[in-house]
């Protein structure tokens, strides 16, 4: 019995398809569609809104538009193709696609507005009820805000500061950014994952935009908190906002000869001699725990009378001495030997050229022996030469 039924089911709607097909196909008429049929708009601006002439099942024919209900002093046009129409032609079964355009004056009440869209042909007429809410301005307004508004570190650092600039206005805005900051610092602004430099960026009404500022100090500044101002402006509106630089110094050490700069030096194999470095500290912040050391060639000995120094402020110098002791094998001639201060932030060293002679002392023994070398041979000469 059931698959009975369900068979004669089927065969009922089998039946029955073409009837609801045929009633689709003998759909006719004309129509004018929107996908938004209310809208909100603002006074003192344009507004457009896109309409189709539908055609379904019937003979081409012009078809007149129109508009009606528009409010006193608003003005109301219909596009086509990017002109004004009074007129409009759609082909059996095809669209035309129109454009109404709404101009809303200044001062423009507040509030709902119906406006009826007429299409007039020779025996049919189509009409569109557009709702339009004039809604009130909100006035152009910037806010900015930084993620972290003061940042630490040396001279040397590079700071980035991340901030979003948000447009609460009703209107986009295009953006100009600019930064104050103190002589010699430099500033550029990217976006917060980019890595061009932007001077201004476009926001959406009711959008933000999350950008960087990078600042650079001088290498030379002293420790100290810097401010630098943000300011993100736009027609008639701007908002600013403050950060800070927090440079903590930076220790920048030299090393050079006592002696008027001078980096060479005379010494003799085996015996020390004695050379005078100085030791400054040219930063920001003072220099702790220096270590003063030598690289010195094979054999050689160097000393200091003060290895270790403990503490140079900016700007102070001292006088180091070192005794240097040439290999007694050490050859005639120019070597070179490097002296190194550091502490833990920073290092500088220097090349000393020191010139090796020769003891005296071998020449004369050297003399001693071909002189005694001579006498024995003349001595020879004279014995043997008799004979």
């Amino acid at each position: 019995m059931r698959l009975a039924f369900w068979m004669l089911t089927s065969f009922a709607l089998l039946l029955a398809s073409p009837s609801l097909a045929a009633d689709a196909s003998d759909l006719k008429g004309l129509w004018l569609v929107t996908d938004y049929p209310a809208i909100t708009a603002r006074a003192g601006e344009s507004t457009s809104v896109k309409l189709q002439l539908q055609n379904t099942g019937l003979a081409p024919e012009s078809v007149a538009l129109s508009v009606s209900d528009v409010p006193p002093g608003w003005r109301a046009v219909l596009l086509g193709g990017g002109s004004p129409v009074g007129a409009a032609m759609a082909a059996t079964n095809e669209s035309v696609t129109l454009q109404l355009r709404l101009d809303i004056p200044d001062g423009a009440p507040t509030g709902s507005h119906r406006l009826i869209i007429h299409a007039q042909g020779s025996d049919l007429t189509a009409d569109l009820p557009l709702d339009v809410t004039v809604g009130e301005v909100q006035p152009a307004k910037l806010t900015i805000k930084a993620s972290l508004p003061s940042l630490r570190g040396t001279s040397r650092s590079s700071f980035e500061y991340a901030f979003t600039v948000k447009n609460e206005g009703d209107k986009d805005q295009l953006v100009r950014l600019a930064a104050e900051a103190p002589q010699g610092f430099e500033t550029s602004f990217t976006e917060e994952y980019g890595s061009q430099e932007i001077s201004s960026i476009p926001i959406e009404a009711g959008q933000s935009k999350d950008l960087k500022l990078k600042v650079q100090p001088p290498s030379q500044a002293p420790a100290a908190d810097y401010p630098v101002t943000v300011e993100a402006s736009s027609t008639g509106v701007a908002a600013n906002t403050s950060m800070t630089v927090e440079i903590t110094g930076q220790p920048k050490l030299s090393l050079t000869g006592a002696d008027e700069g001078r980096i060479s030096v005379q010494a003799e194999a085996g015996k020390p001699t004695q050379v005078s470095l100085s030791v400054s500290n040219d930063g920001s912040a003072p220099a702790q725990d220096i270590d003063i050391s030598a690289a010195p060639p094979t054999d050689w000995t160097v000393t200091f009378d003060e290895k270790k120094i403990g503490q140079l402020s900016p700007g102070e110098k001292k006088t180091v001495l070192a005794t240097l002791t040439p290999s007694s094998k050490a050859l005639a001639g120019d070597y070179m030997l490097t002296f190194t201060a550091s502490d833990n932030a920073d290092s500088a060293s220097t090349d000393y050229r020191v010139t090796v002679a020769t003891s005296t002392l071998w020449g004369i023994v050297g003399i001693g022996i071909i002189a005694i070398a001579l006498l024995i041979a003349v001595g020879a000469v004279a014995r043997f030469g008799r004979r």
